[in-house]
């Protein structure tokens, strides 16, 4: 039997001894899931993942559409006279490279064009009823030249009712086809399709049929007066513009233009030679080529 003396001191217990001493220990405690918390202390729920903050994936490859819009999106003037050819319009035509042409799969039985010459913004949430029931994956909107286009620039529709009648619109959309997507066309710039198209006497004699008198009319003037109504006209285009933008921009689904409709470059060569304002077979073309470059871009 040992004594006491017999057993080795702490003090006897040699660095490398301590050293494997501890990590036996912490190996021991490491196996049982032990940690630093003081014994009996309930273990911490794991923390959750995070939800994902990526939001709806915007689908480049639309397989049914519909277009909402005026008379360019109906191709007024392109064909006939004073006349709709929804056959050559930028976003549903047959007759034409359109969007639906370039997009869909089944383009004849898979678009609807519910635009009305004429339309304005405040007309946009009849057509969204309209295109409600057949379920398009893809809504596109070309709308407010019509509410700049007034007998008298004072008639013109004011941005906070434009700005409120898309949005309506938009929320109405929203809440009937929760993951339709909608491209927004920017209102073109039509003080430009008065510099080009009064150059040419026949357009100048139809504008006076009453087209968008509030930038056409007296077409040759160029005195203060005038030039300050075309200005106010311009302006106003501009602030649609931007009102589309911020309203689009809070919808993760909504993509505008950019403003590139707006800031195309016209020539007459892609306006109607009868009207010299809507745009022809041609000014449809790049009309359409505008909206699927956006459209199928990566990204929003």
């Amino acid at each position: 039997m040992r004594t006491s003396t017999d057993r080795p001191s702490r003090a006897a217990l040699t660095a490398p001894a301590a050293l494997t001493a501890v990590a036996a220990l912490a190996a021991t405690l490491l196996t049982a899931g032990c940690d630093d918390r003081t014994p009996g202390a309930a273990a911490e729920p794991a923390a959750k993942p995070r939800a994902s903050a990526a939001g709806p994936v915007w689908n480049t490859r639309p397989t049914s559409m519909a277009s909402l819009g005026d008379s360019i999106t109906r191709g007024f003037d392109a064909c006939r006279l004073l006349k709709d050819c929804p056959e050559v319009s930028w976003a549903t035509g047959t007759e034409v490279d359109s969007l639906a042409s370039r997009l869909l799969p089944s383009p004849r039985t898979r678009s609807w064009n519910h635009a009305r010459t004429g339309a304005r913004m405040a007309d946009l949430p009849r057509q969204v009823r309209e295109a409600v029931p057949n379920r398009p994956q893809l809504v596109t909107v070309l709308l407010g030249a019509n509410d700049a286009c007034r007998a008298d620039v004072a008639e013109m529709t004011p941005v906070k009712q434009y700005r409120a009648d898309f949005a309506k619109s938009l929320k109405e959309l929203r809440r009937a086809l929760p993951k339709t997507q909608v491209y927004v066309a920017s209102v073109p710039d039509l003080k430009r399709l008065w510099s080009q198209g009064s150059k040419n006497p026949l357009g100048k004699q139809v504008w006076k049929l009453g087209i968008c008198p509030s930038m056409l009319r007296d077409s040759d003037l160029v005195d203060a007066p005038t030039r300050e109504r075309r200005e106010k006209v311009e302006r106003r285009v501009k602030e649609y513009n931007a009102a589309l933008e911020d309203v689009c921009r809070r919808d993760l689904l909504c993509r505008y233009d950019g403003g590139s409709v707006h800031s195309y470059g016209f020539t007459g060569a892609d306006l109607s030679h009868w009207d010299w304002f809507h745009p022809n077979k041609q000014g449809q073309r790049q009309l359409a080529e505008l909206a699927y470059r956006r459209i199928t871009a990566a990204g929003r």
